[in-house]
């Protein structure tokens, strides 16, 4: 649901990692990034004042207590009107990168799907394959979603990037079974039992929410 200016509050979060484990810096780091969070200047950033990251950061900074550094939560509100727009601007021109690099990604995934197909090497092997890669992507998406507070216009074409990607999975899967059925079975019957419970049926990859996490090794933490 989206917040009116007037609604809209702000976590201050403020930690020093100073006489700590150097570990912890990373684990700070890591989960703040993971949020999303607008960092305004080294060791202080900025999050909506959400159920969700409001509970992520009071578990950090308790750990960060704990193992020796220090930590601070303001509850804020932004009263300039425009300097709030601008955090906001910047809050989704950060999630509009992270869209923008799926996007940037996913052509080699149905550039692959499409040179098979064209070799006639569409197989059973080759679209599992492809299916984990997509299933990266979605959760790529889900986790970026998550940190997407104010809905960042570049997320409707990364959506819509998934779905055209899991669409030419379909079909290529519809090939791989017209290669691979048994002769004289249809490969309608094979595409709605054998492959309907948890393998490659169409609903396992063509109807799901599109969703946030990085991919593999192009996780960003």
């Amino acid at each position: 649901m989206t917040e009116s200016a007037e609604e809209r509050g702000w976590l201050l979060i403020s930690v020093s990692t100073a006489g700590a484990a150097s570990t912890l810096r990373v684990q700070v780091w890591r989960k703040l990034r993971s949020l999303g969070a607008l960092y305004l200047q080294q060791s202080v950033c900025l999050l909506p004042d959400r159920e969700q990251p409001l509970r992520q950061v009071r578990r950090l900074l308790d750990r960060v207590r704990q193992q020796g550094g220090t930590g601070r939560l303001l509850h804020v509100a932004l009263t300039d009107q425009a300097e709030e727009r601008q955090v906001v601007g910047e809050f989704n021109a950060a999630r509009d990168a992270e869209y923008a690099e799926v996007v940037e990604r996913l052509p080699a995934l149905r550039q692959e799907l499409a040179r098979e197909r064209e070799r006639g090497k569409a197989t059973y092997a080759e679209a599992e394959e492809s299916e984990a890669d997509l299933e990266r992507f979605r959760s790529w998406m889900a986790k970026i979603a998550a940190r997407d507070y104010f809905a960042a216009p570049a997320g409707a074409a990364a959506r819509a990037a998934v779905e055209e990607a899991a669409a030419d999975l379909a079909a290529f899967e519809q090939d791989a079974l017209a290669a691979e059925a048994p002769a004289g079975l249809p490969v309608a019957v094979l595409g709605t039992t054998a492959l309907g419970a948890g393998e490659l049926g169409t609903t396992a990859y063509g109807t799901g929410e599109p969703g946030s996490g990085e991919l593999g090794t192009g996780e960003r933490a």
